[in-house]
């Protein structure tokens, strides 16, 4: 891996882990805010007037933006059973339980995928056990899961070492929405197979969100947002509970001078602490932190639901990661391109800058 992805890596992690930090960042974009507050109130009486009428009309707007909201949500409900029958049998492809038939197995787009390597990094020990166990029939498609984790922003920053062995035993992400669009919710489902860490088959986590206008900001209408998050009671298996440590710390004594050795377990960084994210209370007032980390957490849970689950197969390859790359670089439209369409920055060629040769 480059410096460059390391330190891209290590400056994810810590917004993701520093809720102070993502404040203050949130404090800078928010001083940008109220630029033209003097130019309108310059404005003259009767053109403040037909501002404030904008303002009602983008209340109305708003309005109808939460009752679309509601509706996307039945809509969604709707095809969530259509879907049903599809997210099955991808499941049974992956475990193992179903062969494709040649028929279902027809791509019929070409896609060069046994030339594309995966993104995620294979260590030498995997790679010698790939090829020793070549001839041996594989199952279905293995750490199909796994790999997507491992290979996605912003999943991979919270994904340690010790993890990966528990994620290997992934068999299945799957995302269930709420009943009820009066009470906005999705859960997501992490399947596992039999392993020797913790002795859940399914580990749970439900986001509960509001889709309204705040009275007392009603233009500050986003779309539905997180309220609370709720995670499940991981049962880890005796010595296996990787989302803590045992510290051992020295003692003296301030009266006899002795010295004692005391062990305290304290929180390990983890991706399994996804399952334990900040109670909160309904209508409880959240200070900046738990708001920071709620959206970190969030940021998380909506990539899981709208992302993974539904594009798995192009997770899995790595075209959906490189798709999104491309999308964060915008075409320069030819500029600083040469004769033969190499880039070059203003004044250069692909060789070089003329200016700047040796004499």
């Amino acid at each position: 891996m480059s410096a460059d992805n390391e330190s891209g890596k290590s400056i994810s992690a810590q917004l993701m882990q520093n809720p102070e930090l993502l404040a203050a960042l949130q404090s800078k974009l928010d001083g940008l805010a109220g630029l033209n507050s003097e130019y309108i109130r310059s404005l003259a009486p009767e053109v403040k007037r037909r501002v404030k009428a904008l303002k009602v009309l983008q209340k109305q707007q708003l309005e109808i933006e939460v009752e679309f909201n509601k509706e996307y949500h039945e809509l969604e409900l709707k095809y969530q059973e259509k879907l049903s029958s599809v997210i099955s049998t991808r499941k049974e492809i992956i475990v193992g339980d179903k062969e494709p038939t040649d028929e279902e197995a027809k791509w019929e787009f070409s896609d060069d995928e046994d030339e594309t390597p995966m993104i995620t990094e294979v260590d030498e020990t995997k790679k010698e056990q790939q090829n020793v166990d070549q001839s041996k029939p594989v199952a279905g498609i293995p750490e199909f899961w796994f790999t997507i984790l491992k290979s996605t922003p912003p999943i991979d920053q919270i994904i340690e070492e010790h993890d990966e062995p528990i994620l290997e035993h992934l068999i299945d992400i799957r995302s269930r929405l709420a009943d009820s669009s009066e009470q906005m919710a999705f859960t997501l489902e992490f399947e596992f197979a039999e392993n020797d860490f913790f002795s859940n088959k399914v580990l749970t986590k439900t986001y509960k969100l509001q889709n309204m206008i705040d009275e007392d900001n009603p233009l500050g209408y986003e779309g539905p947002e997180i309220i609370s998050c709720q995670g499940c009671k991981i049962e880890w298996k005796p010595g296996k509970n990787v989302t803590e440590k045992i510290v051992k710390k020295r003692q003296k004594h301030k009266g006899r001078g002795t010295v004692r050795t005391v062990e305290k377990k304290v929180l390990n960084d983890s991706f399994f602490n996804f399952f334990s994210p900040p109670e909160v209370k309904d209508n409880e007032e959240l200070d900046s932190d738990t708001e920071n980390l709620l959206d970190s957490d969030f940021q998380v849970g909506s990539c899981i639901k709208d992302r993974i689950v539904t594009r798995a197969v192009l997770y899995f390859t790595g075209e959906a990661q490189a798709a999104e790359r491309e999308d964060d670089f915008d075409d320069l439209d030819g500029e600083g391109e040469d004769e033969d369409g190499d880039y070059a920055p203003d004044g250069e060629t692909a060789e070089g800058n003329p200016e700047c040769k040796q004499q």
